[in-house]
């Protein structure tokens, strides 16, 4: 068993979209990015890529690369499961946490639950997201920006 921890973090603007496990949520500000700036997801690729030693999502993924400007972070999470499969890895489970002061994110949960098992092709109750806030405090209480942070836990596939 590997354990691999991810986190990340974006700019909140005014006038983008914001899209957290892939759903694109209504709200009078956007995640700042090279992507389509998908914190939670960004954050679970580091997490499944660190489990598998295999570096980070910028060594995979590099912004300088214009090859990437506006994907959808649920392609990136799909070549991230590829890598996995390649090294003969499954994963057993993911935790999250997305810090945000605004929006509500508890009716999007699901749905980005969804997202997330459908693209790494694992079972939603392997899959599981939290959402909090700072009460305030910090750059996300100021809604200056939105973190989110992954855990990973995988195995070696057995014949």
């Amino acid at each position: 068993m590997r354990i691999g921890s991810g986190y990340d973090v974006h700019r909140l603007v005014p006038g983008g979209r914001l899209i957290l496990g892939g759903v694109d949520i209504p709200h009078e500000t956007g995640l700042l990015g090279h992507s389509d700036a998908d914190a939670l997801i960004h954050a679970i690729i580091d997490a499944c890529l660190g489990a598998a030693g295999l570096g980070d999502i910028g060594g995979h993924f590099p912004d300088s690369d214009p090859s990437y400007k506006g994907i959808s972070s649920l392609t990136l999470l799909e070549r991230a499961r590829d890598k996995l499969y390649d090294n003969r890895l499954e994963i057993v489970n993911i935790d999250c946490i997305i810090v945000a002061e605004s929006p509500k994110l508890a009716p999007f949960i699901p749905e980005m639950r969804r997202n997330i098992s459908r693209c790494l092709k694992t079972g939603e109750s392997r899959v599981n997201i939290k959402a909090t806030t700072e009460e305030g405090l910090g750059f996300t209480g100021a809604k200056e920006g939105i973190s989110a942070w992954a855990v990973c836990l995988l195995d070696s596939v057995t014949d």
